[in-house]
């Protein structure tokens, strides 16, 4: 049995109000939790490195560690722990040491995009892009196929592409490269 809908004045006013409240929270928690899972993936990297490296400078790889973590982790906790997620992990670590620089608007899935960028120069320019213009993952994916910094380190307008090493580099805190812009 169907109710009718209330024919009071302002009904729809506060089926728009609720449903508003409630797109609201609903993106609030879904930022919580990336943001909690992009620390908990980072702090996992982290374990995995030092345990690997045990005290040393370099680990030794090939010991057999991820494919056990991977069975073990999958076993007790469930899926999201193959192999090839726990690299992940691990690269993620390496490769953005300071966890309170990891920018809290990117999901993991977007951090997974920015590990396959070998050249950290272009990494930092697609992360900082994508949280500034608020990519989507696709929209990532997209501007990193299309080679975007590959295109503004050759286009014409070198005072964009200066502002952008500039932020780029005042971030990470090191000198502006000169080497990369062609006269």
């Amino acid at each position: 049995m169907k109710t009718a809908k209330p024919a009071q004045k302002g009904y729809s006013s506060l089926l728009d109000s609720i449903g508003s409240i409630l797109e609201a929270g609903r993106n609030q928690a879904y930022r919580a939790v990336n943001t909690i899972l992009v620390k908990t993936y980072w702090e996992i990297g982290k374990s995995i490195v030092e345990f690997e490296q045990e005290g040393r400078i370099r680990a030794e790889y090939g010991s057999g560690l991820l494919d056990a973590l991977s069975r073990d982790l999958i076993e007790k906790f469930g899926k999201g722990f193959s192999r090839d997620n726990l690299e992940k992990m691990r690269k993620f670590y390496h490769l953005f040491r300071n966890s309170e620089t990891l920018s809290r608007k990117l999901s993991w899935s977007q951090y997974c995009l920015l590990l396959r960028i070998e050249d950290g120069l272009a990494r930092s320019f697609y992360c900082i892009e994508a949280e500034k213009e608020s990519w989507s993952v696709r929209e990532l994916d997209r501007q990193i196929n299309a080679m975007l910094f590959e295109r503004i380190g050759l286009s014409k307008d070198k005072k964009e592409l200066q502002e952008k090493l500039k932020s780029i580099m005042h971030l990470e805190r090191k000198e502006q490269p000169r080497s990369l812009l062609k006269k």
